[in-house]
């Protein structure tokens, strides 16, 4: 670390102006949220609760709620996803590891796989940072569907709009 300007405190914040392209931060104070409210539903049993989501890059991260077990889905990304394991356990299909609470987990790009929670999981969590898009595809790699930042926006929107807290309650976390 480098040592302080001659006279100044080290505790002494930056006093220049950040750039004014910058966008502003993104601080949210329980991610993990009490109010039921800020979980958008994606599937039966599966939410999402939106912590940004970058529009001008394509990225979004999440944490990803799942209350049941089973296939979640069977997917795969042109880039790079980062997960970080915060309740439960998970594996892929694909793989013989597990994915427990306090694992990272790289997902490739490229690669193809199918999500699956064990029954003797009552909830899992996974802080996810996904870039690009989420194609989902049957066993195959026949296209069913997909999901991409703009997606996750408009579920937030209606949802939020829905238990009323107004479409524009999303807005915080995009950038």
């Amino acid at each position: 670390m480098p040592a302080p300007s001659s006279g100044v405190d080290a505790m002494t914040p930056y006093q220049l102006p950040n750039p004014p392209e910058a966008q502003r931060e993104i601080v949210v104070e329980s991610a993990i949220p009490q109010d039921e409210r800020l979980w958008v539903p994606q599937a039966e049993n599966v939410w999402f609760r939106p912590l940004c989501l970058n529009v001008s890059t394509g990225y979004w991260m999440n944490l990803l709620r799942v209350r049941k077990s089973g296939v979640l889905s069977r997917h795969r990304h042109p880039q790079a996803v980062h997960g970080l394991v915060l309740k439960g356990r998970w594996r892929y299909l694909e793989h013989d590891w597990v994915a427990n609470e306090g694992s990272y987990v790289f997902e490739p790009p490229g690669e193809t796989h199918t999500l699956y929670v064990p029954e003797d999981v009552e909830e899992m969590i996974t802080y996810f940072q996904v870039n690009g898009v989420m194609y989902y595809c049957d066993p195959y790699g026949n296209y069913t569907g997909y999901e991409d930042v703009f997606t996750k926006l408009d579920m937030c929107r209606a949802h939020y709009e829905r238990v009323g807290l107004g479409a524009s309650y999303v807005d915080q976390f995009v950038r």
